[in-house]
């Protein structure tokens, strides 16, 4: 498995927990977490790691989607990504040039393996 360079995730969140769960059960160490409640990140910091980013992924409930941000840019995309908050969605991983936002499983074993 790989290592997470940044994990933001929220205290008392479902998809956090499961997120954190699948860390620890596959041995996958986060070189830096921060704390989604005590460092809200808003939308110019969300901005900051799209720029950053090759490709995301992003969940919706039970829908995946996958952008390669070599080949495209959507629009769209920076709302896909903040929460009704107004702040970014929690859980979110950085895996090198990869952002993962959500929970999936088979997101997080295709990334991450």
């Amino acid at each position: 498995m790989s290592k997470v360079d940044w994990s933001y995730h929220r205290k008392n969140c479902n998809s956090c927990s499961k997120a954190t769960e699948f860390l620890t059960e596959h041995n996958v160490s986060v070189n830096t977490t921060v704390d989604a409640r005590t460092v809200p990140l808003v939308e110019s910091d969300a901005q900051a790691l799209i720029d950053a980013a090759n490709e995301i992924y992003v969940t919706r409930g039970t829908k995946v989607l996958h952008f390669d941000l070599k080949h495209e840019r959507p629009a769209e995309l920076l709302e896909l990504i903040m929460g009704r908050s107004g702040k970014l969605r929690a859980p979110t991983l950085k895996v090198g040039k990869t952002l993962i936002v959500g929970f999936d499983q088979s997101t997080y074993e295709r990334v991450l393996s």
